[in-house]
């Protein structure tokens, strides 16, 4: 996608820009959202966190949650009055590539200076690799990755959402786990370790775990994916399908990461608690790709706003 913004227009544009004082980067997903105050000049004033803010959930429960982690970062520093006029807001969202989710956040802008919008993985590009030419594997609650090439073009893979893609997310072994619950629960298939755990949280009975279904959501299902490790893991004796989940999730994130970067020369990160959960079953080839980043998705996005002042002349 190319980078959402919202900026002053005409004459008032030097006068707005004039009167920053605050840079704020926010990383949104399923689950959470970070955020990160900064001054014009890049030092760190204070961080905030609240509930998600990826936009398939809704624009005005982003907002609410964005919002919330940026006055908590503005108490953090300190900071009594947190004028929105007076901050340039960076986002890297869960969801902003698909344009009516976009165009629905974007209509509730509450009042920053400058908006800059963007998917999170975009944004973790940014920060793993310092805006240089990387690549990054994001696996969490949802999956994608995403690369910037040497040329300057941008790639991006997967992140299709939990319900028709995000192969090796959280989510995506949730749902695998819940359909194996199910077979269970029919008789079509042994129960294990794996199917218990499941059933004893989504209920045990068909009624049950179909209002557990029609309520989970992203969230609910990436919730299992503890499970499913935990299963696999067990000591002495782990749950062979359970197991089996893991390896797909391994495969799957390992094509695509051969998919970002078919010649295997960009320098790569892995981040979100699944991918560097699965990081140690990665081929020697990809693990020998893989470098520490430089910084996090909420560094991204202050990339990203601050990309966007520099050509504003700021």
């Amino acid at each position: 996608m190319k980078t959402a913004l919202l900026r002053p227009s005409g004459a008032q544009s030097p006068q707005v820009l004039a009167d920053l004082r605050f840079l704020l980067g926010v990383d949104g997903g399923g689950t959470g959202t970070r955020v990160r105050l900064t001054d014009c000049s890049g030092v760190l004033l204070g961080q905030g966190e609240a509930g998600p803010s990826a936009l398939g959930q809704g624009s005005e429960q982003a907002w609410r949650h964005i919002q919330q982690a940026a006055q908590a970062a503005a108490a953090q520093a300190g900071l009594a009055q947190f004028e929105l006029a007076h901050c340039a807001i960076g986002l890297g969202l869960s969801g902003a590539s698909v344009p009516t989710q976009a165009q629905s956040f974007l209509a509730l802008q509450p009042g920053y200076a400058l908006l800059a919008l963007d998917g999170d993985g975009w944004t973790t590009v940014l920060g793993a690799h310092g805006g240089a030419p990387g690549a990054v594997v994001a696996a969490g609650t949802g999956s994608v990755g995403e690369a910037l090439r040497a040329d300057g073009s941008r790639v991006c893979i997967s992140g299709w959402g939990w319900i028709t893609g995000d192969e090796g997310s959280g989510a995506w072994l949730g749902l695998k786990a819940v359909r194996h619950a199910q077979a269970v629960l029919d008789g079509r298939t042994a129960a294990g370790a794996l199917s218990r755990a499941v059933l004893a949280v989504v209920g045990a009975e068909r009624k049950a775990l179909l209002a557990w279904n029609a309520a989970a959501g992203q969230q609910g299902y990436a919730s299992l994916a503890r499970l499913v490790f935990d299963a696999a893991e067990a000591d002495p004796v782990s749950d062979p399908v359970a197991t089996a989940f893991v390896v797909e999730a391994v495969a799957e994130l390992e094509k695509l990461a051969l998919a970002l970067d078919p010649a295997g020369q960009l320098p790569l990160c892995l981040s979100g608690s699944i991918a560097l959960r699965l990081a140690p079953q990665f081929s020697g080839a990809i693990r020998a790709r893989c470098v520490p980043p430089q910084g996090d998705s909420a560094d991204g996005a202050l990339h990203l706003v601050r990309g966007e002042l520099q050509k504003l002349g700021f």
